[in-house]
């Protein structure tokens, strides 16, 4: 009796522990296998979903958030669930149907047309997803020399697709049975996401359907939270081939999305978060067993950038309304004008406070409005103050009185005789604008006279004074026709010298004349800069010479502003040998423009001592010349920079009232603060 009682309890720990070992092997099977793997004598499957991580916000100086990201559903599928309902197909026909009845286009890449005669869409799809393609043909054993026909007829069998179904209801089945096998068996793409960001109605009644293995996934999408500062936000999207070849190095997957352009792109970096890996445990009805990360999402950095918002309002709106109050003239110099840019910056950083070009558009509405966009003739797409290059006509003259004085070919009491027209060369002979309008000459005139009445007749005697290399070596200098180091891409220009002309021309064109030289002196011939350049130009002349890479970044934080992840450090990009003398002259002289001179009309009762110069340049496609105005301030302490160019706008002085307006907010404004309030961000 003791045997057998001893072997019973033998026989039930033995049970006990082989019950025990199962359960261990299951526990370690839904723990530790990886997508795909169903665990065995089981109805329960484990499968992978990519959680987006979160973008960075893009904030402006003051913690104003510009760009940030708003709460979204987007519908996502459980392949297992699906492929073991009673009826996968019939139910992805019924999603199908829903979409349309909806108005609503789903995701979806097989390279198929969606009508007869089949014919494949290979050539409209990047390498990788013609390699993805490929990479399924191969996983279901198919030829890959098979026509298209031939395939649909192999994967309505393959799929048990009913043959009463029609051609279109099928294509579009195999359509998404396709998206779902790449994603589970053969490739690293994220979870095929059906829709992204689904309104409310739209999610209700879809998920209405009760469709096995379709959910509800929350994520987040990008949103503007202001309409202004488009040309410099930038956009947002899923990659193209040629960003692909980019960022598949960096570890990013084909269906993800990066920054476009603007500064989403500049600073894609710090912005793009690092995606997690949820594992979920279901059974073949689509029940939750349990849910784990293999790798939790981490949010991208936040950005502070230099832009102030509020500024960057004020500098838009300023544009308009000049632009305006010229069009409503209907006649005159200046009724012409098109578009406009203006670019402000702290002359202390180099750090950019607003960039402006009008007209402009609303970013968050670009997509929608872009059919219209891009066939309208002001171009409102263009971002003018980095993408156009325009002739400086006099700004350039400040670049030149500082080459005259340095070099010492004139003192700041050399004068000059304004005679009017300069006759030195026979066959061309240029003129002062004064004696072109009514015949009067300036007189004898100094360095500080002649910026202030902007005597071409004084700088066509200087310029032929002068070696045009040590001009040329100034300008470079001050960064006329050099790369500014701001973030976004811009177009460098050209400063007007042998060089240029050996390149722009042939034959005897291309020689650099004695007249070349006398007109490039005020501006003309071939310069051509950006006003981003024009803004860093005057910024280096505000700090005796000392010229700072310009920046849209001010500092980086962590996803919660807690940390910080890197601070923008300035960095002197050239310097130009400046004496007290030279600087005391040009000062004197920018400032009677404002006082006395061609920009005292826009300065009249301002409180700031301001420096600034105008310019009226020639272009050679007809209508009012192009104006332009640069200027700094406070003239014994400078701090702001800024520079403004119309295209057609008649003078210089007519841009010198968008300065103006800029200059007035920003030093009747509060205190421009260097700590960001995270908590008071707009959104």
């Amino acid at each position: 009796m003791e045997r057998i009682t001893r072997f019973r309890a033998i026989a039930m720990l033995l049970a006990f522990a082989l019950i025990l070992g199962l359960f261990s092997v299951r526990m370690y099977a839904v723990q530790m296998l990886g997508a795909g793997d169903v665990v065995a004598d089981s109805d329960l499957y484990t499968t992978y979903y990519t959680v987006k991580a979160a973008r960075g916000e893009l904030l402006d100086r003051n913690g104003n958030v510009m760009v940030g990201n708003r709460a979204s559903y987007n519908l996502v599928f459980n392949n297992f669930v699906l492929t073991n309902s009673d009826d996968p197909n019939g139910h992805l026909l019924r999603l199908i149907r829903m979409a349309d009845q909806l108005g609503v286009e789903y995701i979806e890449n097989f390279p198929v047309t969606e009508t007869r005669p089949y014919e494949y869409t290979l050539a409209e799809q990047s390498a990788a997803w013609q390699g993805y393609f490929q990479d399924y043909l191969w996983e279901l054993d198919i030829d890959s020399d098979i026509s298209a026909s031939r395939l649909m007829e192999a994967l309505r069998s393959r799929y048990k697709i009913p043959d009463s179904w029609s051609d279109e209801d099928a294509r579009a089945v195999i359509g998404l049975r396709y998206e779902l096998k790449l994603r589970t068996d053969i490739t690293n793409l994220s979870s095929y996401v059906f829709l992204e960001d689904v309104p409310d109605d739209i999610l209700n009644a879809i998920l209405e359907l009760n469709v096995p293995g379709l959910d509800a996934a929350a994520s987040t999408k990008r949103e503007y939270y202001t309409t202004y500062a488009a040309h410099i936000l930038g956009t947002y999207s899923k990659m193209d081939p040629d960003d692909w070849e980019i960022y598949k190095e960096l570890g990013y997957k084909m269906d993800d999305k990066v920054g476009k352009s603007g500064l989403e792109k500049a600073f894609e970096e710090y912005l793009h978060g690092t995606d997690g890996r949820l594992a979920r445990v279901v059974d073949k009805n689509g029940n939750i067993v349990s849910q784990y990360y293999v790798k939790e999402p981490v949010a991208g950095h936040n950005v502070e950038t230099s832009i102030d918002l509020n500024l960057q309002i004020v500098a838009e709106e300023a544009m308009k309304q000049v632009h305006d109050e010229l069009t409503a003239q209907e006649s005159g110099s200046g009724s012409d004008i098109q578009g406009m840019a203006v670019v402000v910056m702290d002359t202390r950083t180099g750090e950019v406070l607003a960039c402006a070009s009008y007209p402009t558009y609303n970013p968050a509405t670009f997509n929608q409005d872009w059919d219209q966009l891009r066939v309208d003739p002001m171009k409102p797409t263009l971002n003018r103050a980095l993408q156009e290059i325009y002739p400086p006509g006099s700004t350039y003259k400040v670049a030149m009185s500082i080459a005259g004085l340095e070099t010492q070919t004139i003192s700041r009491y050399t004068e000059i005789e304004d005679k009017g027209i300069f006759t030195k060369y026979p066959g061309n002979s240029p003129r002062c604008l004064i004696y072109t309008r009514n015949g009067r000459t300036h007189g004898y005139l100094n360095v500080a006279g002649a910026l202030e009445d902007s005597c071409n007749y004084f700088y066509y005697v200087l310029g032929d004074r002068m070696d045009w290399d040590d001009v040329d070596a100034v300008a470079k200098t001050l960064g006329l026709g050099e790369p500014t180091g701001i973030e976004l891409g811009e177009r460098i220009g050209q400063r007007a010298n042998e060089e240029t002309k050996k390149k722009k021309y042939s034959g005897s064109d291309a020689h650099w004349y004695a007249m070349d030289q006398v007109l490039a002196s005020i501006g003309q011939s071939d310069h051509l800069y950006t006003p981003m350049q024009l803004c860093s130009y005057v910024a280096a002349v505000a700090n005796k010479g000392t010229r700072y890479s310009a920046t849209f970044l001010k500092r980086v934080v962590s996803a919660d502003y807690s940390n910080l992840v890197e601070e923008n450090t300035r960095e002197v990009l050239s310097v130009t040998e400046m004496s007290n003398d030279t600087v005391e002259t040009i000062f004197e002289g920018m400032r009677r423009v404002v006082t006395s001179g061609s920009g005292a009309s826009a300065f009249r009762g301002f409180d700031v001592e301001v420096c600034g110069k105008t310019g009226t340049a020639e272009h050679g496609t007809g209508g009012s010349s192009n104006g332009a105005f640069i200027c700094f301030a406070p003239m014994d302490d400078p701090e702001i920079a800024v520079a403004v160019y119309g295209e057609k706008a008649g003078s210089g002085g007519h841009m010198a009232k968008v300065a103006r307006i800029i200059l007035e907010y920003y030093f009747s404004a509060d205190e421009l603060s260097d700590v960001v309030t995270y908590e008071n961000k707009v959104g």
